[in-house]
């Protein structure tokens, strides 16, 4: 748990709670929190995320991600059972080079809103912070089901800061593959 003067650190700028208490993210979702430091410039990590069609190679449940226009973006995920989930996500807020907010357009499949916050930290680089809300497909049982699955929202969160911060870095995201076949049919399972 991050002690106060951390969450201080990412409290909505237009107020002074926590971001978990923040008036934007909707308390009646699932809340997913999660926060990885990355060795680069806050701009140049906004400037990635601000493109959502970057964001396909690092978030592995993620079929693809088309631009609508420059706030508007579909995205279509792996869910439980081999079956593909699509919704319209909007930018609803941003400032550049610090966050982005969103939030799912009226009548998606998933409903969910959220934000990423870049925040300086000095010579180690930029705390990356995403907080997500969504009501989960299926309720409780489909929230379990895919937990199982490993394709719940925290999880994979997780995960997809962790493949963010290994990009930015290094320039490539490490896979569990053990030779070049099995990276070669990793490849082309996320197509």
């Amino acid at each position: 748990m991050a002690e106060p003067s951390q969450q201080q650190q990412f409290s909505n700028e237009r107020d002074d709670a926590p971001i978990t208490a923040a008036k934007d993210i909707h308390a009646e979702k699932t809340l997913v929190a999660e926060s990885v430091t990355i060795d680069r410039p806050a701009q140049e990590l906004y400037e990635f995320w601000r493109d959502p069609t970057n964001l396909v190679p690092i978030m592995e449940n993620i079929e693809s991600i088309e631009a609508i226009d420059t706030a508007r973006s579909r995205w279509t995920v792996k869910g439980p059972g081999g079956k593909t989930i699509s919704w319209e996500a909007v930018i609803t807020h941003e400032v550049p080079g610090e966050e982005i907010s969103w939030q799912s357009a009226p009548g998606s499949e998933i409903v969910n809103n959220g934000k990423i916050w870049f925040k300086d930290a000095g010579d180690r680089g930029t705390i990356v912070r995403a907080v997500i809300a969504y009501d989960p497909p299926g309720g409780a049982i489909g929230q379990l089901v895919a937990k199982l699955l490993q394709r719940e929202p925290r999880i994979q969160t997780r995960r997809d800061l962790h493949r963010f911060k290994q990009l930015m870095e290094t320039g490539e995201i490490a896979t569990g593959a053990r030779n070049r076949r099995e990276q070669r049919e990793r490849n082309e399972e996320q197509g």
